[in-house]
């Protein structure tokens, strides 16, 4: 589940990116307009070129973030073209015509485009081209350089995603990308010298005026620290982002750019889902706020649609304009910079920013045609019969019911670990499980169940370790996991839906625990609510250890839950929990709740089952 970065707290529809998934309902569907019209209703001034005149000229600056694999327009867990309630529509080759169009009407040299991060994981089409044909291995190119490199980037940022599967994986994709790769604030660990290319500065040759030198900076999120320890310890460490840009932006200044634009990844709230064990994560306006010189600002990270926002300066008094377009290709931003030549030099003078619905435009075919056969690849490996369930089996209850389809992953996880410690010090423990739900939409049909099904239920790219707990350090975690339900009162209503999700924590930060039973009481307040632990009918004791199978973002403090970041680990083969459900499926072939289905926990108030 790399990166706390949210999901929506209702509904969260099933992608295998760990990043907060947007409230569509709320949108403004533009379906069936052209992208000129769409601008236009979004206040877009028209064509720069019949706009410009004497010593001024506008240009435009293009950016998506979060792509997260996303090619083009199709859902690999239903087999099908994307939808959803908002109209919304997803892939690059969307994006594509978008692109196509603007730069069309404002004239090639006087656009730009550029990337926020976040690429490489969010769908089976990354994960396929990441584990189960590796370009590290093939030698193919990735599916997403393939598209970026047609479209024509300029230059992109990298987002946090990018690291989750190596730094040997990130550094093939960067080889196969033509646009620079930026990331200023990630540096070699224990050093200040960057690990990738800081920034990169673009000359602009608009017919009738002098050269305009735009320059780039690209800074990552922190919490890559932590999301991907085990990739990065010890070998990149993630600086501020607000300091990272006081150091290079007078850099690129100097260099000569006539205009600053920041590629963040990072949101603009201020806040952090870690605490503050790390730099700020969502830091974009801070940045905007702290830091002289900066013209606009690309932010992504938070999976937010802002089409425009202005921050002023502290030190200097000028606006920075600032946009997030929505994740997975759905929106586009769009900045327009007036400049006007004066004494020698170019001085930014107006500035703006919205952002364009790719629903307003059909796919690039050529971007199609691009990844067909990769593509196709993956919808063929998706739609693989792994295992017949006996039943049908829904986690659309899993937030507030033990279910079946969740004490799967615990199945297997559970079943992984005890192996892995048969015949060590630790083979006398007792092994217990730690899940989350992290789609609601998740199922196995009765019948044939596929790999679409399994990824559909586990939708991170997340991998199997093993901790030592001991009975008070489980009852402590369990207090922390159940501050996920709002406070009931016992004679309310029974309403699970809305007790869910208090103070916006996330499905995937409800840890449920398998082999262990409990009583989870809402109807007290946080801290308490944890009552009847239990281990085969025997209270457990606060010294008692336990052998606690766990995924790689949770243990590696993901969420901010007790004593699991520093428990010792005692198991780490770095196996994908997707892929071992996939085995174990497949070395049963059948899926029977009656086998492994135990309600081990349930919600009370004040004693009394909910249900």
């Amino acid at each position: 589940m790399q990166n706390a970065d949210r999901h929506s707290p209702k509904a969260p529809e099933p992608r295998w990116c760990s990043c907060r998934v947007p409230d569509v309902s709320r949108r403004q569907v533009l379906g069936g307009l052209t992208a000129a019209s769409a601008l236009a209703l979004a206040g877009w001034p028209g064509s720069a070129r019949a706009a410009a005149g004497g010593r001024s000229v506008t240009i435009t600056v293009m950016g998506t973030s979060d792509l997260h694999s996303h090619a083009v327009d199709w859902d690999y867990y239903k087999d099908a073209g994307y939808s959803d309630s908002g109209g919304n529509v997803v892939g690059l080759a969307r994006v594509s015509s978008l692109v196509n169009q603007i730069r069309a009407d404002r004239g090639r040299e006087r656009t730009l485009l550029f990337d926020a991060g976040d690429t490489l994981q969010g769908t089976p089409l990354g994960f396929y081209y990441a584990s189960v044909e590796p370009i590290t291995e093939t030698g193919a190119t990735h599916p997403m350089a393939r598209q970026m490199n047609a479209v024509g980037y300029d230059a992109v940022a990298l987002g946090n995603h990018e690291f989750n599967y190596g730094i040997p994986f990130l550094n093939r994709w960067i080889e196969q990308m033509d646009a620079p790769v930026l990331a200023a604030n990630a540096v070699h660990a224990g050093t200040r010298r960057p690990a990738y290319r800081p920034y990169m500065i673009k000359t602009m040759r608009v017919p009738g005026h002098p050269p305009i030198r735009v320059g780039l900076l690209g800074l990552t999120n922190p919490g890559v620290a932590i999301w991907d320890k085990a990739n990065v310890s010890g070998r990149l460490d993630f600086l501020d982002l607000v300091e990272t840009a006081r150091r290079w932006v007078p850099v690129i200044r100097a260099k000569g750019a006539d205009v600053v634009v920041v590629s963040a990844h990072s949101g603009d709230s201020g806040t952090s889902s870690y605490g503050d064990a790390l730099p700020v994560e969502n830091a974009a306006a801070l940045v905007a706020e702290k830091v002289p010189e900066i013209d606009a600002i690309l932010f992504g990270h938070a999976h937010l649609e802002i089409p425009e926002r202005f921050v002023t300066n502290e030190a200097t008094g000028r606006t920075v304009v600032m946009s997030e377009p929505k994740c997975w290709g759905q929106r586009l931003s769009v900045f327009d910079l007036t400049l006007v030549h004066e004494r020698g030099r170019w001085t930014v003078t107006g500035k703006s920013a919205t952002t364009v619905n790719s629903n307003t435009v059909e796919e690039d075919p050529a971007l199609v045609t691009l990844v067909k056969k990769q593509h196709d690849a993956v919808v063929a490996y998706v739609n693989k019969e792994v295992a017949t369930s006996t039943e049908e089996m829904s986690a659309a209850e899993s937030c507030w019911k033990d279910t079946a389809i969740l004490d799967y992953v615990h199945q297997v996880q559970t079943a992984k670990v005890r192996e892995a410690v048969a015949g060590t010090e630790n083979a006398s423990l007792p092994v217990v499980s730690i899940a989350a739900p992290f789609s609601r939409a998740a199922t196995f049909p009765a019948g044939k169940v596929t790999i679409r099904d399994i990824a559909g239920l586990y939708i991170y790219d997340n991998t199997l370790l093993a901790s030592i707990l001991t009975g008070s350090q489980i009852k402590e975690y369990l207090e922390y996991s159940a501050r996920y339900f709002e406070q009931a009162a016992p004679g309310a209503p029974v309403d699970p839906a809305s007790w869910t999700n208090a103070n916006n924590r996330p499905d995937y930060n409800y840890d449920q625990f398998s082999g262990v039973t409990y009583d989870v009481d809402i109807a007290k307040p946080e801290g308490s609510r944890i009552t009847g632990l239990a281990y085969e009918g025997t209270p457990v004791a606060d010294d008692r250890k336990f052998v606690v199978a766990v995924n790689n973002y949770r243990q590696s403090g993901g969420g901010g839950f007790p004593h699991i970041a520093t428990a010792p680990v005692v198991y780490n083969a770095q196996v994908a929990i997707r892929e071992a459900i996939v085995e174990y499926a497949s070395a049963a072939e059948t899926i029977d709740p009656a086998t492994f289905h135990v309600e081990n926990w349930k919600l009370v108030r004040d004693g009394t089952p909910v249900f």
